[in-house]
């Protein structure tokens, strides 16, 4: 069984950061891409970031240069560092491995103000 857990989520300030974790469990995780998602009220989820199992990372336009993925495969966990944050970080944030893409986590809301 998959499982996926979110934390680190909160209130913050705009220009503030907070950084997300995501613990997995029921994969293989040294060999899996994980990525980072989010979903903001009244929209659709969105990728956010993605790490591949050889460390090379990809950002949504909207993050870029402000947010870092990483991975840490001996705590088989996904980290999602966010700086300079904005109002329009405002979203419940996911984390998923998409090879095994039926499975989501609670996922951990972060809320930005000005």
């Amino acid at each position: 069984q998959v499982q996926l857990v979110e934390s680190g989520g909160g209130l913050v300030q705009a220009g503030g950061s907070l950084r997300l974790s995501c613990a997995a469990s029921g994969i293989v995780f040294r060999i899996n891409p994980m990525g980072w998602y989010r979903q903001a009220p009244g929209k659709q989820r969105e990728l956010v970031a993605e790490i591949a199992s050889g460390d090379v990372a990809n950002y949504a336009d909207s993050v870029k240069g402000r947010f870092t993925i990483s991975r840490d495969n001996a705590k088989s966990t996904v980290y999602l560092q966010m700086n300079s944050l904005k109002p329009e970080d405002t979203a419940v944030y996911y984390c998923k491995a998409p090879l095994h893409n039926r499975y989501w986590g609670q996922g951990t809301r972060v809320t930005v103000s000005l």
